[in-house]
């Protein structure tokens, strides 16, 4: 950081330690994460008095003024309004809820706020409900908040698995909440079950609560049996609120749709385009055909003509808005459109016609870009193929009952594309998908990595290039473009990063001087090492979430200046406004954007945000809890893993066979006095000398396992490294419930008193 003057009011200009009451304005001032040598310089502190500055920092801490924000920073702590709409998050042991700021987009953790209870026969609030509350400032980033007035029409509802409290379901009982952050359960009156049996998925309404304790809750639906895997998807779309029902008007839109007609468009029907997509796939909306052009290639990419069925300002189309997007489950899919289309006319089979969008394109034999062109046509797609067909055919030099050549073009284009991305420089992670199959009857047979092939990038660099030329036309023509944008990572997400690095020796530029190729630098550093799988993961998490806009930033992670979605409008509604774009400004129908629409744009753009965010929110939650549905019958089990993360309270690991992830407390460690060093991200053992570092392989055993929530629990069998003052020390290894040292510890399971201290 760049030494800031001493500004009129914070002093002298001679060396001078400041008040209290200038630390904490300056502090409040700098709108950013400082460390004590950056306000050292800022107040021209000699190195003597760095001693006084830190126990200074430690009172305002104390006070409430400042706040930690990771690594050895400060910030100053935000004050909220006396009134500010909180939206509430979970609740705590006591059932009490906990809220945060609405729109908090300020760094680092947003404040939490411990709601009052509701005034006497009022419901309770449940998770997701906002209200506008009246503040009061605790100290630091905690408040105390009472509701003034309720926001939501209706009332938040619970998801939760019912327990009966005896075999009686009339006599009442209890809901577990499927959200991790609930820590209390809610009590379901005699009479208000409607029918639930001990271990139903439900949804409940809060009801009027009097006095302190479990707060009253009333069923109102049945979502499914919790020992049914099935159930876990439904869980996500209930809690989320992922609309599933079409109205009947929609329906009868889709059922309505008839084959397109050749009219006005390009004849594609001659050239062998292909599907590639997944064994699972459930609908197929591109096809891509590749030939030698000169030196380079000329390709096509057809993508189904879904603007022709879903015209603007129709029920279909409303409710592809209100949707964004499909949401993809192991056992089912919540499809944008529905199936007459999604799985009917705009789904791109084998020998049958179909309407469709296409783009031409010629690139040289470097990969890069040279002309393109689209056009609305009619294709016949001349096969369905899956990623592991097509790969195999390919290394076996076989044609797979195509015209000769197909796929050895395709692949020669996908090189050269591949040496064009590597030339600019893009972020490449290397992060494995698990792949969740079901039995017949519901239950996880199995979870395995998914395969990534050369056909699965083939597709990826097809799509890529269609979607850079449709932001580009789409500039060309001067009409309105739903980028898809992708900022660079914020300085302080790359703190973490570079904190993380720092464990492994290696450096990372400073985040103005950052391009995506130095970002990639560092993941073929650690590819093949034991770190490769967490450095991969933080990479990941140290990124800007893409998302959608009328204003064009770029895309960071592909290096590339104008990217919009353009492959894909069966499933994201931000594809159908590029087709209907591109149809407006090529006049290529009269049911292309309408200049209304254009001027919704940015709010369209922020309601598809959401809904894809949304999206992933319940496909990561389902995958938890489907692995930890997976493994509640492996219990008691061994298993190898990596140390993903590591905090004053405990270790946080990922399984190597499955990739789930789960949380060992200090309890479940050696009977020892634990030290956290924020710096070095370790725990060590002060007695047994035993020090855990990020990426550290580890034995560890399952003690729980919660389809509920997802939440895994486990103990340490072995793992660990001796420190380097005591090698003899050795890593942490012994039956559970043992320490280090071999000696059984007094209550396994139970933390002593001195972690406890140290988890204050």
């Amino acid at each position: 950081m760049t030494r800031r003057p001493v500004k009129p009011g914070y002093g002298t200009p001679e060396p001078g330690l400041p008040s209290a009451a200038v630390l904490r304005q300056f502090l409040s001032e700098a709108g950013t994460r400082l460390g004590k040598g950056d306000i050292a310089r800022a107040f021209g502190l000699t190195p003597d008095q760095k001693p006084a500055l830190r126990a200074l920092l430690r009172t305002l801490e104390r006070d409430g003024a400042l706040v930690r924000a990771g690594g050895k920073q400060v910030r100053g702590a935000e004050v909220l309004p006396e009134r500010c709409v909180v939206e509430i998050t979970g609740t705590d042991r006591d059932g009490d809820p906990l809220a945060r700021p609405v729109g908090w987009d300020q760094n680092g953790r947003p404040p939490i706020i411990f709601m009052q209870p509701e005034q006497r026969g009022q419901p309770a609030l449940a998770p997701g409900a906002r209200v506008l509350a009246r503040l009061r400032r605790i100290d630091g980033d905690r408040y105390e908040g009472r509701t003034l007035k309720r926001l939501d029409d209706e009332p938040a509802t619970i998801i939760g698995v019912f327990r009966a409290a005896k075999s009686n379901e009339t006599q009442g009982g209890w809901i577990e909440p499927v959200e991790r952050k609930s820590r209390s359960e809610w009590m379901v009156p005699v009479g208000e079950t409607n029918g639930a049996a001990s271990g139903d998925v439900v949804r409940a309404t809060p009801l009027p609560a009097f006095g302190h304790g479990a707060k009253p809750a009333r069923i109102i639906e049945h979502l499914g049996k919790m020992g049914d895997a099935r159930s876990i998807s439904l869980i996500a779309i209930a809690s989320l609120g992922i609309p599933v029902d079409f109205p009947q008007a929609a329906i009868d839109e889709a059922e309505s749709a008839r084959a397109t007609r050749l009219g006005k468009r390009t004849d594609l029907r001659g050239v062998p385009l292909i599907t590639i997509d997944g064994a699972d796939a459930r609908d197929f909306d591109d096809a891509v055909f590749a030939e030698p052009d000169g030196s380079g290639f000329r390709l096509i990419v057809a993508i189904a003509d879904v603007a022709h069925y879903v015209r603007p300002g129709k029920t279909l189309d409303r409710e592809a808005r209100l949707r964004g997007n499909s949401v993809y489950f192991p056992d089912r899919v919540v499809p944008m459109l529905p199936e007459a289309l999604s799985n009917g006319w705009c789904s791109l089979r084998p020998n049958e016609d179909r309407g469709c969008l296409f783009v031409e394109m010629t690139i040289d034999a470097e990969g890069r870009k040279q002309w393109h062109r689209f056009g609305r046509g009619l294709m016949r797609s001349f096969a369905r193929m899956t990623y592991e067909a097509v790969q195999t055919a390919h290394d076996a030099g076989s044609s797979a009952d195509l015209p000769k050549g197909t796929l050895d073009h395709l692949y020669a284009a996908y090189r050269a594309l591949f040496a064009a991305r590597q030339a600019r420089g893009t972020l490449d992670l290397d992060l494995p998908e698990r792949q969740i199959t079901l039995t017949e009857d519901g239950r996880v047979a199995s979870v395995v990595p998914r395969a990534r092939l050369d056909s699965h990038r083939l597709i990826e660099e097809f799509m890529i290039l269609a979607n850079v030329s449709a932001a580009e036309e789409l500039e060309r023509l001067r009409q309105p473009c739903m980028y898809r944008i992708h900022a660079p990572p914020s300085p302080e997400k790359l703190d973490a990063l570079r904190s993380l690095l720092a464990t492994f020796d290696i450096s990372l530029k400073q985040s103005d001087q950052l391009i995506p190729r130095d970002l990639d630098h560092i993941l073929k550093l650690v590819a093949g090492t034991d770190a490769a799988p967490l450095v991969n993961e933080t990479v990941l998490r140290s990124q800007s979430q893409a998302e959608y806009s009328p204003e064009n930033i770029g895309h960071f992670g592909l290096a590339l200046k104008s990217y919009a979605h353009f492959t894909s409008p069966i499933r994201r509604y931000a594809d159908l406004l590029v087709h209907r774009a591109l149809i407006a400004g090529l006049k290529l129908g009269s049911d292309g954007l309408t200049a209304e629409a254009g001027a919704e744009f940015s709010a369209i753009a922020q309601g598809i945000t959401i809904t894809e965010r949304r999206a992933t929110d319940a496909e990561r939650q389902s995958t938890d809890r489907y692995l930890a549905a997976y493994l509640t019958e492996r219990i008691g089990e061994d298993f190898a893993a990596r140390i993903a993360g590591v905090t004053r309270f405990g270790l946080f690991v990922t399984l190597n066979e499955t990739g789930a992830s789960g949380f060992i407390p200090m309890a479940l460690l050696a009977d020892d006095f634990w030290h956290f060093d924020e710096a070095t991200s370790t725990l060590s053992g002060k007695r047994s000398r035993v020090v855990f570092h990020l990426a550290d392989p580890v034995t560890v055993r399952l003690r729980e396992a919660k389809p509920v929530t997802g939440g895994l629990l486990f103990s340490m069998i072995e793992g660990g490294r001796a420190r380097p003052d005591r090698p003899e020390a050795g890593r942490f290894s012994g039956k559970e419930g043992r320490n280090p040292r071999g000696k059984r510890n007094k209550s396994p399971g139970r933390a002593p008193k001195s972690v406890k201290r140290k988890q204050r």
